[in-house]
């Protein structure tokens, strides 16, 4: 792809040629300048400093710094925004930005490269760090997320951002927007894409710039932010000690607020509770494609995945661990939307399926693939874990309701359709809800909202997963580039739409745009394999395997990952061949 440019009309010397054909020539160029060719224009964006000196904590359990400087990028006259798409797998992600000609919104195809993934820009600001004597301690780039925690630079400022809150990290992403809100600046910090650095107590001086490729991009002026940083060193005990709780320590964790959550995410779906504060030792851990996907991916600064670790210490570390809240520019999953509602009464009269926009329900490849011995340390055991997502390409929601009859177990389960105006037009039954009392879960399921099968190299069925049954929510931001994708879906954690045991109804819904991930990492729910002969197989992913949803289409169910098993009975491994370009496992 090429970049848009525009030219200007240049009036060329008149040497050489006879008077009247000057005068030909100059009123040619008159005419061709009396109406010039609007330029496409964009935003004016500024790096800004929010304050000349700060102080960042080290722990002595995890050393390190983390570099929230709190320096942002500033949207003036226009917002910036960027589409980051890729038509397949087989394609590369690449970015357009929306400019302005003549009042009207237009793509701007920027060059090749200029993204790889769908984290941010990458490489975007530049950080220097001197000592107190002046000698530099650290050089380093940090890639910019432009949906970072931001916030109003001028009270004029539009009240809330129309864009999305991060930028997602579920590796089969197929969209994304990014962007700036005109009057608003948000944080340059790199946030869980980026690791701490080593800086011993002291005061030192950190120099951020932007890159010279984005400035010439962009249009930003070269004007490094200078602040002034203090470094101080802390234990976790101590500040245990003195705060009483570890909700407190995960309150105070450095000045980025929650840094532990944010740079160590919670397993999604695994648990099936709200986000929690990782311990020390997870904090420190490295990260690593486990079966554990990040839990509120593309509504959060969360890694891609924690790293894989045997349930029963994913157990034993969760209890241990304090929950968290978004305070101050933290976004971590853990927030409490306002819940969904359903209908007052259960739906009366004949039920009807209207030609009316529909949901898409797709199926991503597995990812986060490995082997466990799941939640026993049974010798002779062995387990494939994985992590699964079925996402909504719309036009329209899923929208499911259910209902309880008094002293019934089960709820009964209605799906509902809305014309273009957001009227409700129909309904259909689809099946059940049923309470799910087991720890880690204690809500309500949705039963057959998709399947898992492990499927022999002829496409035949293994092993299937006993998981079929899901509580909805909108855990990753998948596309948010097709039709009707809601950048803002209210349903984002489990606490938000899945009901208490006393529940006498309870609405789920799937947004357009976005997938919900379940982590396949318990006995049960993830393949039983000690028995499966080494060899190579494919995970399938299958949405609404009953076809008692109504969909828009029934034939992108499915998805396949290939996988290869080997080793030893109680030493299996696995190893997963790249799908296509994505080459995540």
């Amino acid at each position: 792809m090429t970049r848009t440019r525009t030219t200007r009309l240049r009036r060329p010397l008149l040497t050489g040629i006879t008077a009247v054909a000057a005068m030909a020539v100059t009123a040619g160029l008159v005419a061709a300048t009396a109406e010039p060719a609007k330029a496409a224009t964009g935003p004016k964006l500024s790096l800004i400093a929010a304050t000349t000196s700060l102080t960042l904590t080290s722990w002595k359990e995890d050393p390190g710094v983390y570099l929230d400087l709190g320096t942002y990028l500033t949207a003036e006259g226009r917002p910036l925004e960027l589409k980051v798409t890729r038509k397949s797998y087989k394609d590369p992600v690449t970015v357009t930005q929306t400019v302005y000609e003549g009042g009207k919104a237009k793509a701007k195809t920027l060059p090749k490269g200029t993204v790889k993934d769908f984290s941010g820009l990458p490489g975007f600001a530049e950080i220097t760090v001197t000592d107190k004597a002046g000698k530099k301690v650290l050089n380093r780039t940090e890639d910019f997320c432009p949906n970072n925690a931001s916030g109003r630079v001028r009270p004029d400022a539009p009240a809330t951002s129309k864009y999305p809150e991060s930028c997602p990290t579920n590796p089969f992403t197929l969209g994304s927007v990014w962007g700036v809100e005109q009057g608003w600046a948000a944080n340059t910090y790199a946030g869980s894409y980026t690791e701490p650095v080593a800086l011993a107590a002291g005061t030192y001086t950190a120099k951020v710039g932007v890159a010279k490729k984005y400035r010439d991009l962009f249009g930003i002026a070269n004007k490094p932010a200078t602040v002034k940083v203090t470094v101080v060193e802390r234990s976790y005990e101590d500040d245990q000690g003195a705060a009483g709780s570890a909700a407190s320590r995960s309150a105070t964790a450095g000045e980025h607020t929650g840094h532990e959550a944010a740079h160590q995410a919670p397993a999604a779906h695994a648990g099936h509770g709200p986000g929690r504060a990782p311990t020390p030792a997870q904090a420190a851990a490295p990260v690593t494609s486990g079966a554990g996907a990040s839990y509120n991916v593309g509504h959060g600064p969360l890694r891609a995945a924690p790293p894989a670790l045997p349930w029963a210490l994913k157990k034993q570390q969760a209890a241990r661990s304090a929950p968290v809240g978004d305070k101050g520019g933290q976004t971590d999953g853990s927030r409490k939307a306002p819940a969904l509602q359903p209908l007052a009464e259960r739906p009366a009269g004949k039920a009807s399926v209207p030609d009316v926009p529909k949901p898409d329900l797709r199926s991503l490849p597995a990812y986060g693939i490995v082997v466990t011995d799941g939640e026993e340390d049974i010798p002779g055991k062995d387990y494939l874990a994985f992590s699964a997502n079925v996402w909504n390409a719309g036009p329209a929601q899923l929208v499911v309701d259910g209902f309880r009859s008094p002293g019934k177990a089960k709820m009964d389960a209605y799906q509902y359709f809305y014309d273009a105006k957001g009227k409700q037009v129909g309904y259909a039954p689809t099946g059940t809800m049923e309470w799910d009392p087991r720890p880690g879960h204690v809500h309500w399921h949705f039963t057959d909202f998709a399947s898992y099968r492990l499927l022999k190299a002829d496409k035949k069925e293994a092993v299937r997963s006993g998981k079929e049954a899901f509580c909805l929510a909108n855990t990753d931001a998948i596309d948010y580039t097709v039709k009707n994708a809601n950048w803002h879906p209210f349903n984002t954690d489990l606490s938000t739409a899945c009901g208490e045991e006393n529940s006498i109804s309870v609405r789920e819904v799937l947004d357009v745009g976005s997938g919900d991930t379940y982590s396949q990492d318990l006995p049960g729910q993830s393949f039983d394999i000690t028995d499966v002969p080494n060899g190579t197989y494919y995970i399938q992913v299958l949405a609404n395997p009953e076809k008692r949803l109504k969909e828009t289409n029934l034939d992108n169910n499915s998805a396949l990952r290939k996988i290869v098993l080997g080793g030893k009975p109680d030493a299996r491994t696995v190893t997963v061949p790249a799908h296509d370009l994505v080459n995540a496992n």
